[in-house]
Parts: C-alpha cells; structure tokens; sequence
C-alpha cells in the first residue's frame, strides 16, 4: 500500500499529488497538519527511509523555529524527536512517500520517478 504524508496548504504537496496522479498512482493520503502519524510510525518510516533523523523534520517551518529545535534537537534523544514530531505534523517535513519497501522525504521529480 502506498501512503503520502501531506499537508493540503503546502504547494510542493500539491506537485507530489499531481505528479502521482500523472503516474497512475493513488495513494492513501494523510493530512500531516490535522491526523499526524503517531511516534511508532514516524519510528519505522526513518528507519525504511535510511535517512538522518533531522531530515524528518520541516526546518523552514515555524514549529520549528517558535520550539527552539535548532537548538534542542542535538540534545533530545529519538524517543523525544518522534515525540515531537507527532504531536506537530507541522513540525515533519513533506511530503512523505511510504512505498513499503521505499520511504521519500521531501519531493523531487527525478527521485521519485525513480522509485515508482
């Protein structure tokens, strides 16, 4: 099953879902913003993803400049980021991509049209 990570007011979503669309993909969708994926989830998308930790997280976003995070982060443990993250889907970075075997942060055509 195919999951995108979303935020509908985020224009770079927006050309991930037209993107998907254009590759006959219909993914379940989740709305980041309002039913952000609980710590276990983010847990098991880093760990698919192979990626670094912070780069689950929207560092150009407000959360993350109104919470402090370019300062905490080094000092919270996983436990703490997965935490935080859940509890302020606007705090993730997107879109996530959740192909099973294959996890996407952030969008870039060339990448994902690698996966698909």
């Amino acid at each position: 099953m195919t999951t995108l990570y979303w935020y509908s007011g985020c224009s770079t979503c927006k050309r991930a879902r037209k993107f998907l669309a254009a590759h006959d993909v219909a993914p379940t969708v989740v709305e980041l913003k309002t039913d952000p994926p609980g710590s276990a989830t983010l847990a098991d998308l880093h760990r698919r993803s192979g990626l670094p930790l912070k780069k689950f997280f929207n560092t150009a976003g407000q959360s993350y400049r109104n919470g402090g995070f370019k300062d905490r982060l080094s000092l919270m443990s996983e436990q703490e980021q997965y935490d935080a993250l859940a509890a302020d889907g606007m705090l993730i970075k997107r879109p996530i991509l959740d192909l099973g075997a294959v996890v996407l942060v952030g969008f870039k055509d060339a990448v994902w049209s690698e996966a698909l």
